[in-house]
């Protein structure tokens, strides 16, 4: 029998959640899947304008950075106070608990198995200079943030793009070239190899890095050609998305496009947020998820533009599970 997935049940590795503050101290969140799942990186973002606030359970809760923001990391008993055995406790502050307000939560379960792995390192300003992963597997994007000692943004490796390349999950830019990002070396099943930029590699920093590899059934990542047209590009995953993240790489001026399918339990799914930016979301950009992939349904030139896009998206459940048994659409 062919492998379809090794992970017949994605949440237990990734959920969404949305929920209205109540801006109370101790108000706990409960992800609401059919599994019990304990976060390690708990991303929130106030569906209204406000910047978006990353947790991760290896720095500890209250500790986060900003995907929008080149600052370094903030401490805050007013934010997230907890990662609980489903779910997250949330203290009394703005931005992850304002009071009646919506919010957005996407969750991840650090493991092998689902290819995340959450690793702090130090940099040495040297170009050559490694650090370390549990994935047993090649990642093919990751994220680095410096954590202390001064600002600076987001950098992204991403497969599809090489290792000469890195783009910026905090702007609108578009990919530069250089060697000096990841010292033109892929990343291997063990390390990650980097440049002697002070922005991923500085000398006494503290950094945090993000790094995923694909899963068959439950993630995937890699590049897109839009063809501008309404009737849109279809994107091949392998499963039902419950995350979709892409960006317009060769231009400058387009922001990152994130859906999920809590903010849209049907189709056409319309309601983004950016990533780099703290404002509200918008409608513009219509997509389907379906079955076993994302069909784009406008000619935005933010997500289905004639030009090439990266993406990296996580299950709702795959397109066939490990008995032979295809999933229903929407």
């Amino acid at each position: 029998m062919a492998a379809y997935t090794t992970i017949d049940n994605p949440e237990l590795y990734f959920q969404a959640k949305t929920y209205t503050g109540n801006g109370s101290a101790g108000h706990a969140i409960t992800l609401d899947g059919s599994e019990d799942m304990q976060p390690d990186l708990v991303w929130i973002k106030q569906r209204d304008s406000r910047d978006h606030f990353l947790f991760n359970s290896v720095v500890g809760a209250t500790k986060y950075l900003a995907s929008n923001l080149t600052q370094t990391e903030q401490t805050d008993a007013n934010t997230m106070t907890g990662f609980n055995s489903n779910g997250f406790t949330l203290g009394n502050g703005v931005g992850c608990n304002e009071n009646t307000d919506t919010h957005v939560a996407w969750c991840w379960k650090e493991s092998a198995t689902a290819g995340f792995d959450i690793v702090l390192y130090s940099g040495n300003g040297t170009a050559g200079n490694t650090f370390s992963h549990s994935l047993s597997a090649i990642p093919e994007l990751v994220f680095c943030k410096i954590r202390n000692a001064e600002v600076a943004d987001w950098y992204t490796y991403n497969a599809s793009l090489g290792n000469t390349k890195n783009i910026y999950l905090n702007t609108t830019g578009a990919v530069s070239t250089s060697t000096l990002w990841w010292n033109a070396t892929t990343p291997t099943s063990s390390v990650v190899t980097l440049g002697d930029q002070t922005g991923n590699n500085g000398n006494a920093r503290n950094f945090v890095a993000y790094l995923f590899a694909p899963k068959q059934g439950y993630s995937a990542m890699g590049s897109y050609t839009g063809n501008g047209d309404a009737d849109g590009v279809f994107i091949y995953l392998g499963f039902k998305p419950a995350f979709f993240l892409c960006k317009n790489y060769q231009d400058s001026g387009d922001n990152w496009i994130l859906h999920d399918n809590k903010r849209n339990t049907s189709n056409v799914t319309d309601e983004g947020l950016a990533p780099n930016d703290s404002a509200g979301e918008f409608t513009d950009v219509d997509m389907d998820f379906l079955s076993n992939g994302v069909k784009m349904r406008n000619n935005t030139g933010r997500a289905n533009s004639v030009k090439t896009f990266i993406y990296i998206a996580f299950a709702e459940s795959p397109f066939v599970n490990s008995n032979g048994v295809p999933v229903n659409a929407r």
